[in-house]
């Protein structure tokens, strides 16, 4: 069975509306607000299970913790600023492991012919 792509547009406005329990026009604030980008297929907004995932922060932020839409716009450049310095962080981690394997290998190398 194929898994889907979190980042495939299948679910339509009134869909995402009844699942997460939240008004049409809240979500088409949110995209107003630059919280979310659904993508649009026939003038229809179509969602992804990462932009419900999203929602589903915003939600929380402001039912549960009484975050305005402000501070949600903080949270969420915050979070993406995060997500960008943990990848740049792997890809570093990645890179200097590489380095380390051929500087071992070279001294390895080395240390045979040297025998």
């Amino acid at each position: 069975m194929r898994r889907r792509d979190k980042d495939e547009p299948v679910y339509l406005i009134s869909i995402v509306s009844r699942l997460l329990d939240v008004h049409p026009q809240t979500l088409r604030l949110y995209e107003r607000e630059g919280f979310i980008r659904p993508k649009r297929s026939n003038r229809q907004r179509v969602y992804s299970e990462r932009d419900i995932e999203r929602i589903n922060l915003i939600l929380q932020l402001t039912r549960e913790m009484g975050v305005n839409r402000a501070g949600v716009d903080i949270i969420l450049r915050m979070r993406h600023r995060m997500e960008v310095l943990q990848t740049e962080m792997e890809d570093m981690m990645d890179y200097l492991e590489e380095e380390i394997r051929k500087d071992v290998r070279g001294r390895l190398k080395k240390a045979l012919n040297e025998d």
